[in-house]
């Protein structure tokens, strides 16, 4: 009876900690409007799952730093890791430590350079940026009728997202319906309003004419907007795009300074993070690119994403 009643507690034991999955999760900087949200919907998941439970770290927009805390999550012995990745320079020997320790590891929003060769055990969860700029420069030329003069703010010069975003503007102002618009300048401002502004002002003091400014996410875009607001420019005659939407880009958009953005879906990309990293821990299978599709907003459907992003 007493062997037996010790093989119960023991099963009982084993059933009730198989899925209690420690996840290390590092973000590329915790200052971020846009990976602020990404980090509440990692959080809001893992609360829906026993057993689950996240340890977060701020890379603070340092590489060397990212990779230290993957070395540390690998030291510690989670069960897995997610990455909000600095930059794609970074990533592949990311993987390579998170494979060698046989954990995996699963990229959220910003997509890593080797995304093309992850392993069974890796995955990312994100959008398609060839969406992202396309859309939004699309509906500029549109809004521009096809021609005008474009200063660029683009994020960080050596993250895949920002690259890629940057291409996709490249791509459809070379198409007939919008060849007749023109770069000016542009500049990366690292994903921050405040660089944003400092650069929109210099371009204001040139005195050169122009006729929209693309950004490559809503914080540029609102930067550019306070600095013509500072500057006294009449915002009627410049459109004004970003991508993602949050909270701050549809208050600008309300407001009548911000024409276009693109709704990238934070708490989604998190929340499916979370399912993928469990997913691997459990030795599932899960696809290697976890498409959460990006969607055009302008002021005509801004109100259907005004509480989606919280």
């Amino acid at each position: 009876m007493r062997r037996f009643m010790l093989a119960a507690a023991c099963s009982t034991f084993l059933a009730s900690t198989a899925y209690a999955e420690n996840i290390g999760v590092t973000i590329a900087r915790a200052d971020s409007a846009f990976l602020t949200i990404v980090r509440n919907g990692l959080e809001d998941r893992a609360k829906t799952k026993e057993g689950v439970t996240l340890q977060v770290e701020d890379a603070q927009n340092d590489t060397s730093r990212q990779l230290d805390q993957v070395q540390n999550f690998i030291s510690s012995g989670v069960d897995a890791i997610i990455v909000i990745a600095v930059d794609g320079d970074g990533t592949p020997a990311i993987t390579k430590m998170a494979s060698n320790a046989n954990i995996p590891v699963v990229y959220v929003t910003h997509p890593p350079a080797d995304a093309k060769t992850l392993p069974e055990t890796a995955a990312f969860v994100g959008s398609d940026e060839k969406d992202s700029g396309t859309m939004e420069t699309k509906e500029v030329c549109r809004l521009l009728g096809g021609k005008g003069n474009v200063y660029v703010l683009m994020g960080p010069l050596n993250n895949e997202s920002s690259l890629i975003r940057t291409k996709d503007i490249e791509e459809v102002m070379a198409t007939d319906e919008c060849k007749g618009m023109s770069i000016i300048d542009k500049q990366s401002a690292n994903w921050d309003r405040l660089e944003a502004t400092n650069i929109m002002t210099n371009w204001l003091s040139t005195g050169t004419q122009f006729d929209a400014v693309i950004a490559n996410n809503d914080e540029m875009a609102i930067g550019a907007i306070q600095a013509m607001k500072s500057g006294g420019t009449d915002l009627s005659k410049v459109v004004v795009g970003g991508i993602d939407a949050t909270q701050d880009g549809l208050a600008a958009m309300a407001a009548g300074d911000l024409e276009v953005t693109v709704f990238q879906n934070a708490i989604a990309q998190g929340a499916g993070a979370v399912d993928a990293a469990v997913a691997l821990s459990r030795k599932e299978k899960v696809e290697r690119n976890i498409w959460i599709p990006f969607e055009l907003v302008t002021p005509d459907t801004m109100k259907k994403y005004t509480d989606v992003n919280r």
